[in-house]
């Protein structure tokens, strides 16, 4: 009864017109700034900071506008994904994996739908979670350590093979090859530079987001450059905007097991949307087995990311609030504005200001109805993008590509990265090397580095930390599973082929 009460509260503050106001207008920028490549929620946030300093707004209000822009960042970097096969941002890149090959079979439409149905109700089972569950599950994030996370994280390595389908060797060959590239940068312990030859813009290590640029972005023009003198780029067709009963009914266990599975993921401080986004879909894959389509435009390969994504997005709230940790990079930047406005997260929030927590909460409701509502009937406008001709549209991608990535630190040398990343990328793709591992283990290798390194710090040394928990046994078994089951799966398939 107490949460009925607070939610009753919560949504006399969201429904306020100023507040209302504020979450439809951050929901629809929120969709635009995600739908770009390369800005993403963190810095569709960030833009967005000095605006709410210079209007004004109370606490309430400046939370309520930034986390609708957050929401709305996740919902848009699904577009770009399908339409164009460039992720909006790190979270989106799992959709690229089904989401682009439906648009070229002329289901970019459904593939749309799909998507902003998952999203919905990923987001909507983080907002549920926020409101119910919060202080259960923050009693279990707490008891994940250094151990922990670096098993979660190996975790995240042992299904790597199961992003792709193609090669399980050149998979792990393309995330060591992001670890290496993830080591690049001060030593976040010893404070030593490793591996950058002198240039003080290698300090802070390889930025995400221009790496993710230069390997999407840039290698698909370059690709595109290649078809013009070879073969013709294929023509995308929009077709149907709606999912069919007969596809939502299909996905709806998927957008289930995908909204819980980013939700924890979500929680745990640190994981970030990126890895519930990634566990979603390949946990999905290996749970589909044979007869899923993954990696050729099958729609739960769209609606497991999304759901696990959007959920993890709000998941990474809970600890933000709860405990003061952000759970991503985003909350980071929340957390960094309820200071500078004197409002420190933590357990004593929801009783010190009960008003602005759960208000945000009722935002949240009503923000999320707000994004299906703009994101499926809005979906004939996209045609407009999958429609346009190719000597149009990827100049256009370029110039959003340079335009994002400079503004990001005002810095030519980005331009530079982001440039060799493209080359690499197309490297890669002409070798049939996966990039998508790269990406992730050069956004997952460096807390993963952190994590090993504080439990051999803790532990004096002793390697036996990282298996003496039950919670990390557990994790490993897992992970040795799945690793097994995919050798064994590679094995039939080969074998039945064969024969």
């Amino acid at each position: 009864m107490d949460i009925l009460a607070f939610l009753a509260q919560g949504f006399a503050v969201a429904l306020e017109p100023q507040n209302l106001f504020l979450a439809v207008i951050g929901c629809t920028i929120g969709t635009l700034i995600g739908a770009l490549p390369g800005l993403g929620p963190v810095n569709g946030v960030a833009l967005m900071i000095p605006l709410s300093f210079n209007f004004g707004l109370e606490p309430t209000g400046a939370l309520i506008l930034l986390v609708s822009v957050y929401y709305g960042c996740m919902y848009g970097g699904r577009i770009s994904s399908i339409v164009l096969n460039i992720p909006g941002d790190e979270p989106a890149m799992m959709t690229t994996l089904d989401g682009y090959p439906m648009a070229l079979q002329g289901r970019g439409g459904e593939a749309l739908g799909i998507s902003a149905v998952a999203s919905f109700v990923g987001a909507g089972v983080a907002t549920l979670g926020l409101a119910l569950f919060a202080p259960l599950l923050v009693e279990f994030a707490i008891r994940f350590g250094p151990a922990e996370y670096f098993a979660l994280f190996v975790l995240a390595f042992a299904t790597i093979g199961g992003v792709t389908g193609g090669s399980l060797i050149k998979s792990f060959i393309a995330a060591f090859l992001g670890l290496l590239l993830g080591s690049i940068g001060i030593d976040a312990v010893s404070g030593v530079p490793r591996y950058t030859f002198g240039l003080y813009e290698l300090y802070d290590g390889i930025d995400f987001i221009v790496a993710l640029v230069g390997l999407f972005a840039i290698s698909e023009c370059l690709i595109y450059l290649e078809d013009i003198r070879g073969t013709s780029r294929p023509t995308l067709t929009l077709g149907s905007a709606i999912p069919g009963v007969r596809a939502a009914g299909r996905c709806a266990p998927t957008i289930a097991r995908g909204s819980f599975i980013g939700f924890v993921a979500g929680v745990l401080p640190g994981a970030g949307a990126a890895l519930g986004s990634f566990l979603a879909y390949t946990l999905e894959k290996r749970w589909v087995g044979r007869d899923g389509r993954f990696g050729e435009g099958d729609p739960r390969g769209v609606a497991a990311p999304e759901a696990g994504n959007n959920a993890a997005a709000g998941g990474a709230l809970i600890p933000m609030l709860s405990l003061g940790i952000p759970g991503s990079g985003t909350t980071a930047i929340l957390l960094a504005l309820l200071l500078s406005m004197n409002i420190t997260p933590g357990p004593l929030l929801f009783e010190q200001q009960p008003e602005m927590v759960w208000g945000l909460v009722a935002a949240l409701v009503i923000g999320n109805f707000v994004l299906l509502v703009l994101n499926v009937p809005l979906v004939s406008l996209f045609a407009k993008v999958l429609q346009a001709p190719g000597w149009f549209l990827m100049p256009m991608v370029v110039m959003v590509a340079f335009v994002g990535v400079y503004s990001l630190n005002n810095s030519a040398f980005d331009l530079y990265m982001m440039l060799g990343f493209g080359v690499l990328g197309y490297a890669l793709r002409k070798l049939e090397i996966p990039t998508v591992p790269v990406v992730l283990g050069l956004l997952l290798g460096g807390q993963m580095e952190f994590n090993l390194r504080r439990a051999m710090s803790i532990s004096a040394g002793e390697w036996n930390i990282l298996w003496s928990s039950g919670i990390s046994v557990g994790i490993y078994l897992f992970a040795v599973t799945l690793i097994v089951a995919g050798l064994v799966y590679s094995w039939l398939i080969r074998g039945r082929r064969l024969s």
